[in-house]
């Protein structure tokens, strides 16, 4: 398998083995519905493709979801598209919202009640990378398999 410069500008190591897109409303039920969503792509993955997903990433991949789609309902109107990709190496967890602006962790504060979730993201994955697009923004978040 070859390598290619996706259109995120994270290199990829390799062809995506599944691929899958979901239109999210944008209530509050969408983040359940996420999450219900992103377990389902990693079963699927794991008895179609035999990739193997382990406990810690299965749980990860949910902790991402769930907080970079509660980051998109809560600070951009209207519904929320993500999409979930895998390779024999990595799982991608990609989130469009209509919000243009670019999402910056604060400074750590052990003080600060909340948000703290783009830090998590930070903690949890390989890559984290945001493209701004003619209508909002995608952000990208590269966790490896193993």
């Amino acid at each position: 398998m070859g390598s290619h410069a996706d259109d995120d500008g994270l290199t990829e190591p390799g062809e995506y083995l599944m691929r899958a897109g979901y239109t999210l409303a944008g209530d509050d039920g969408c983040i359940a519905a996420a999450r219900h969503h992103a377990v389902a792509f990693l079963d699927r993955a794991d008895a179609g493709h035999h990739v193997p997903v382990s406990a810690r990433v299965r749980g990860s991949v949910q902790l991402v979801v769930s907080e970079l789609v509660t980051n998109a309902i809560k600070y951009a109107p209207g519904p929320v598209l993500m999409e979930l990709r895998i390779t024999a190496r990595v799982v991608d967890v990609v989130v469009w919202d209509s919000n243009p602006s670019t999402p910056a962790p604060r400074a750590a504060d052990p003080g600060r009640i909340g948000q703290h979730g783009l830090e998590i993201v930070k903690a949890v994955t390989e890559a984290l990378f945001t493209v701004q697009e003619p209508v909002g923004k995608r952000i990208t978040a590269r966790l490896a398999l193993t």
